[in-house]
């Protein structure tokens, strides 16, 4: 079931809690912090990211462990992991948009999350239909 998919979702997966343990340190130097950083509501709306960011990330390093083990559960786990790691992406790229506020550096990692679970969700749910995946 799409590799390409698995390890990027390990990456990505660690990815997330490593942002949040360096945002939550201070670490991200100020010149690569995304417009409003200092803002505490724009702040707040970032760390707003953490719940559904931790659970596509508990999720999806479960799921990997499941399908290794060829559980039954595991294709289910990831499709729920898939999902929330691209709602995750389509709330910060709608945030930016709203505001007008276009920085590769932000814009990039966020379509990266919206666009990368596409072609597993589209494997998963039509397996789970019952129509072979292609």
């Amino acid at each position: 079931m799409l590799p390409v998919t698995k390890a990027l979702m390990l990456f990505t997966d660690l990815a997330l809690v490593i942002y949040f343990t360096v945002t939550g340190l201070g670490l991200i130097p100020p010149e690569w912090a995304f417009n409003g950083y200092s803002d505490p509501v724009v702040a707040d709306w970032n760390w707003s990211f953490l719940w559904i960011d931790l659970a596509a990330s508990a999720t999806g390093l479960a799921s990997l462990y499941l399908l290794r083990r060829s559980s039954p559960s595991g294709p289910g786990l990831m499709l729920v992991s898939l999902v929330l790691t691209m709602a995750s992406g389509l709330m910060a790229i709608a945030f930016w948009t709203l505001r007008g506020d276009f920085s590769l550096l932000w814009w990039l990692p966020n379509l990266y999350l919206l666009l990368f679970p596409i072609p597993a969700i589209v494997c998963l749910t039509r397996s789970r239909a019952g129509v072979p995946a292609s």
